[in-house]
């Protein structure tokens, strides 16, 4: 197999909107996961003009894992402040089941970290789900560590 990750163009909205929806879909079964973009004002997830932000603002970008040239990844990745003193954030990094263990998700991963660091990023934050153990180990690995655990408490 051929695993390659490249930015997103116009083409790759609906495929990018499905992973995002799977990617949603499974945070939401985590603990913790119906808390998922309180902060976004509750858009719902995978809402085509979501994506379509990261492929048209300076300050974003959308890039696609194919294996043999499907698309079976994606990531999508957010400046926030000015370059030189911007943090990134890593909003979705999503490798469908069947194409885990071959090393896309790595190649994504290291592919954001490249426009982070265009971009003039002094850190990169991407966020996992309590119970997420997978997903803490895969940050993890590439060398990420916690640094911040945010409480929630609905209000009646």
């Amino acid at each position: 197999m051929i695993e390659a990750v490249r930015p997103a163009v116009t083409g790759d909205l609906d495929r990018l909107g499905e992973l995002l929806a799977a990617f949603d879909d499974g945070v939401r079964l985590r603990r913790g996961g119906d808390k998922r973009r309180v902060e976004d004002g509750g858009r719902p997830p995978g809402a085509p003009d979501d994506v379509g932000e990261y492929l048209f603002r300076a300050d974003r970008t959308a890039l696609v894992g194919t294996l043999d040239g499907w698309v079976a990844g994606m990531a999508l990745c957010r400046r926030s402040g000015d370059p030189g003193s911007a943090r990134g954030a890593l909003d979705a990094c999503y490798v469908e089941p069947g194409a885990r263990e071959v090393g896309l998700g790595h190649l994504l991963l290291e592919a954001c970290l490249a426009w982070f660091a265009e971009q003039g990023c002094t850190g990169v934050d991407g966020v996992v789900h309590p119970g997420d153990r997978g997903a803490k180990q895969f940050f993890e690995r590439a060398g990420f560590t916690a640094r911040l655990l945010v409480m929630h408490r609905p209000l009646a």
